[in-house]
């Protein structure tokens, strides 16, 4: 048995990954110079109608398929 994460409004199953790149600064109370983190974000993106999808809602998705197989049988 295969169950595949699909799109929520066409169906599809094909998505293309985009990542997002970003710089987050902020202060800490011991130095007077900003501390920054490097993010990188990742959506994915269907390849019919463009909707896109962060990882935890896909990882959400998949987590329900274990779970239901598991209450199956």
């Amino acid at each position: 048995m295969q169950d595949y994460f699909v799109c929520d409004s066409c169906r599809n199953r094909d998505f293309t990954r985009i990542y997002n790149f970003s710089i987050r600064f902020y202060t800490v109370n011991f130095s007077d110079e900003l501390v920054y983190d490097r993010l990188t974000d990742e959506i994915y993106q269907c390849t019919k109608c463009n909707k896109t999808f962060t990882r935890e809602e896909i990882d959400g998705v998949l987590a329900g398929f274990k779970k239901r197989r598991k209450t199956k049988g």
